[in-house]
């Protein structure tokens, strides 16, 4: 891989607006001065990222509704059969973000500059803490080489506030028992980041943040708590949701709620996939160029002059 030519080819581009869907049958939520308000839902749109093909949610885009994440990917699912080439990523350089994965199915291979190299399995979770500058490789793991299978996760970046832009990048992986699973006769819950209903993640992160899988059964409703003061949003893996004033949230796309009041109401009449995450609002400029995700348009040159001279590592040797 050339630097100038991956740089070159670095913009990234988030969703679209959605349509309006109503419901029109009889609904099953509440209104409550304590349920917030859905401020806008768009649509996901289909992209690849070198040859993994995802649906994106948002790239950069609505900050003052998703800090302190930046980048939401959905990679998958897709069929692998034993011994085809991996889906890949090539080597690239990150700064001044946190890129979080975690498999459903499938596991994945990072190798990076911190000479970190290793297979993620489903259910784990990782942290790629670039800080002043890392690079890393990403591609479907040794398992789905060697006998086949489904690969579907996310690749969630968490903007690093600004006080921590240049710390010593990081890697870390966070096994199951890190991350409390919740289990109910109408949903079961991952607590990835933050706290839910009494469980709490052990998983740190340098500004508060939830990030929550759940899977709900028919005709569940539940009524999440947030801080009023921080961002949310909800993305459909699959099924479909009713949520606040009869919208509904259907399959690949996600809802930005307003903030200022507590609970998340929402309620599958079919039983859906759902990921639901936010956390404090940084409040800081956000530029970001491709990979870098910085405070000024002076700290992304500096970063891609960092890289250009090798000073984030070598990516002949990442690869």
């Amino acid at each position: 891989m050339h630097r100038r030519q991956f740089l070159k080819g670095s913009a990234i581009v988030g969703a679209t607006l959605a349509a309006p869907s109503l419901l029109t049958e009889h609904s099953a939520m509440y209104a409550s001065a304590a349920n917030r308000k859905v401020y806008r839902i768009l649509d996901a749109n289909r992209t690849k990222v070198g040859t993994l093909p995802i649906m994106r949610a948002f790239a950069g885009d609505h900050q003052d509704y998703v800090s302190p994440f930046v980048l939401f990917d959905e990679f998958g699912p897709v069929r692998l059969r034993p011994g085809s080439d991996p889906l890949r990523v090539d080597a690239h350089p990150h700064a001044g973000v946190t890129p979080t994965t975690y498999f459903l199915a499938g596991s994945g291979h990072h190798k990076d500059s911190l000479n970190y190299d290793f297979q993620v399995q489903t259910g784990e979770f990782m942290l790629f803490s670039s800080g002043r500058g890392a690079i890393h490789m990403e591609e479907s793991g040794q398992n789905l080489k060697d006998n086949g299978g489904t690969l579907h996760g996310f690749q969630i970046w968490l903007n690093m506030p600004a006080r921590y832009k240049y710390n010593a990048p990081t890697t870390a992986v966070f096994r199951g028992d890190h991350m409390p699973r919740i289990v109910n006769e109408s949903f079961t819950a991952r607590v990835v980041l933050g706290e839910l209903f009494g469980f709490t993640s052990q998983v740190e992160t340098l500004s508060p943040a939830f990030y929550y899988y759940l899977k709900l059964q028919p005709g569940c409703r539940l009524d999440i708590p947030t801080d009023p003061t921080h961002n949310a949003f909800i993305y459909t893996v699959s099924g479909a949701l009713e949520l606040a004033d009869r919208q509904a949230l259907k399959t690949h796309q996600i809802a930005l709620y307003q903030r200022g009041a507590v609970n998340i109401n929402i309620h599958s009449e079919k039983g859906a996939e759902i990921f639901l995450l936010g956390g404090q609002v940084l409040n800081e400029p956000v530029f970001s160029y491709g990979p870098f995700v910085m405070n000024s348009e002076a700290q992304i040159r500096q970063c891609i002059a960092d890289y250009q001279a090798g000073k984030m590592g070598d990516p002949d040797k990442v690869n």
